[in-house]
Formats: structure tokens, sequence, C-alpha cells
């Protein structure tokens, strides 16, 4: 069972203090769910880079270099035909079909990546039970603190009470 404390916040100016204050207090399972994407909450939280461009990259490579074996396998080894008195192995006839199955690769990494990264399917979350969750798909800034036993959602609950939360809630269930 997993455990969170959650605050929500009417600013997303506010919310951001919390985080940082939340930080240096030495919480750092932190995670915020906003109406809209909010400035300087990722590095707040501390939000590494996506590795999704370095995914992009080599599936595009790959992709493109797959491609091109399979194109100069069958037109020079496997099925070697001459039309037309032009090379066997002609680069530049390859160059359509390489170029496209690179950005076929490529996508299809993203797109597996996107799901994978996000951990979807998921159809639900404890947080989507909560009655006052629901704002943060509307006005509200919530601020959610993973925390291990039971003495630690007091200490949480009552830091974000100090920090100006104006609701609190403590939140158990499968991760």
């Amino acid at each position: 069972m997993s455990r969170w404390v959650l605050g929500e916040f009417r600013s997303p100016e506010r919310m951001v203090e919390a985080a940082r204050a939340l930080r240096a207090s030495g919480f750092l399972r932190l995670d915020a769910h906003t109406p809209y994407p909010v400035e300087d909450v990722d590095a707040v939280l501390g939000v590494s880079g996506s590795r999704l461009p370095l995914l992009a990259l080599i599936a595009g490579v790959g992709g493109a270099a797959g491609a091109y074996v399979v194109q100069w396998f069958t037109q020079a080894v496997d099925w070697p035909l001459n039309v037309g008195g032009r090379p066997l192995h002609s680069g530049p006839a390859f160059i359509p079909i390489t170029f496209e199955s690179a950005v076929l690769a490529a996508a299809g990494a993203i797109f597996l990546g996107v799901i994978v990264a996000c951990g979807l399917p998921r159809v639900t979350h404890p947080f989507f039970d909560l009655e006052a969750f629901r704002s943060a798909s509307i006005d509200g800034f919530w601020l959610a603190v993973a925390v291990d036993g039971s003495e630690g959602v007091d200490a949480v609950e009552g830091a974000l009470r100090q920090l100006g939360a104006a609701v609190v809630l403590a939140v158990e269930g499968r991760r």
C-alpha cells in the first residue's frame, strides 16, 4: 500500500513555494497536479529531462539501417536484376524507403516510450476517488507527497497546512 498526503493551493505560485519548502525540509517524493503547465514546477520537483529524443534517434537510425540493409540484400544479393544498366547496389534508389522507415521506427518508439513512461494503461488511481481532487483539472493546484508510515502522514499534513494549503487530504491505496 502506498500513502500520500495531498494539499490544494489556490495559486500556482503558492504551490511552487510550498514544493520548494517541502523539498528543503527533506520531503523528496513530490508530485504536482495542475489544470495547466506551471512554470518552474519541474525544476522544483526535480524532474529530469526526457530520454525520448535519444530513444527516437536510436530507433530512427536503426529503422533506416534496417531498411537500407533489406533493400541492398534483396536488390544486390538475393535477387540481382540488372534494369537499364544501373548498378545492382544503387544507393539513391534506396533513399525514400530508408527515410520513411526511419520516421516510422522513430514515431513507433516514441509512441511506445510515452506509454511506458506514463505507466499506461492505467484506468484508475486512488486520487480519482476523492471528490475534492476534481478541481485539479479545473482550477486547483495540488501537491502530492508520498509518505512512509502513519507518523509521516501527520508531519506532512502539518507542513502543508503551515504552508497555506486550503485542503489537506491523506490517501491510501495501490499505486
